[in-house]
């Protein structure tokens, strides 16, 4: 039986699966639609479709190093019960590991693990664990040393926060430091320079509004201003923050004295920048209610 692009949209629309699940579902059944959702069920596609639109905010980050080369991946699940669980665990840490030969989420997407892609193995995982999973983010670094560090971690090399370090020069030691630092304070750039020009102008007209409430005279209001950016700056860039281990030190200054250069940095933590819509019960109920 010829598949038409019409069965195949009104399969996608019934289950939610893919456009070429759906179309391999009719070709395998004939175009029988009842068996080609029977088809989709079992293969777990249709089921993992219908989770697809549920929000994936918790899951882990996982960070690996190879010489001088480090990544960090976010990979989301609904809950954070899944995250602690040894099956997601695995697949997090081989799709970490598959990380390192590639540039993009999409690359990741794509590349093998065990014989299927990371976009399949998620979709079976989805099926199987029974809720939604997303593969969000890929950072990476380069440096002559590049050091890893997992804060509040569920297992080796993943948890809540990932961070990797790059230096030139130093060791091990005063990287993890850093890298702890990183995790614990989330400075906004490396230096001034790589400050984005957006937040530092938003933050200069908040001093601007603030300062102008205060009613002195515009030449003390402008050196007002030049005092607190230059406070905004050295709170927000890593180079200038006070190190959490001695704060008689800067972070830049703590690295030189361990011989070391700070050259870049990743941070990554579950979860941040997505927003959760959030029911009242009432809604919740009625909302069951209907379907």
């Amino acid at each position: 039986m010829a598949i038409t692009a019409a069965m195949v949209k009104e399969l996608r629309e019934s289950t939610g699966a893919g456009m070429m699940d759906a179309k391999k579902a009719l070709v395998e059944t004939d175009g029988d639609m009842e068996a080609a959702v029977d088809w989709l069920r079992t293969k777990g596609l249709a089921k993992a479709a219908k989770k697809s639109g549920r929000t994936a905010a918790e899951g882990l980050v996982a960070v690996i190093v190879d010489g001088g080369k480090g990544v960090a991946v976010e990979v989301n699940s609904e809950t954070d019960f899944v995250a602690k669980n040894g099956e997601f665990q695995t697949m997090v840490a081989g799709i970490a590991k598959a990380a390192l030969g590639v540039n993009t989420v999409e690359e990741l997407a794509e590349a093998d693990l065990g014989g299927k892609s990371v976009a399949n193995t998620l979709t079976d995982k989805i099926a199987t664990i029974g809720e939604n999973m997303t593969l969000r983010r890929l950072e990476k670094l380069e440096g002559d040393v590049v050091v890893s560090y997992v804060h509040n971690a569920a297992t080796d090399g993943m948890g809540k926060i990932g961070v990797l370090v790059a230096l030139t020069g130093g060791d091990e030691t005063i990287g993890k430091q850093i890298a702890m630092h990183i995790a614990a304070v989330n400075p906004a750039a490396l230096s001034e320079a790589d400050l984005d020009p957006a937040i530092v102008e938003k933050e200069r007209q908040v001093q601007i509004d603030i300062a102008r409430e205060s009613g002195k005279p515009d030449a003390v209001i402008e050196k007002m201003i030049v005092g607190r950016m230059q406070k905004f700056v050295a709170e927000s860039t890593l180079l200038s923050q006070q190190f959490v281990v001695n704060p008689d030190l800067t972070v830049e200054a703590a690295a030189k004295e361990a011989g070391a250069t700070i050259t870049g940095f990743v941070r990554v933590e579950v979860g941040e920048g997505i927003v959760v819509e959030k029911e009242d019960f009432a809604a919740e109920v009625a909302k069951a209610a209907q379907g």
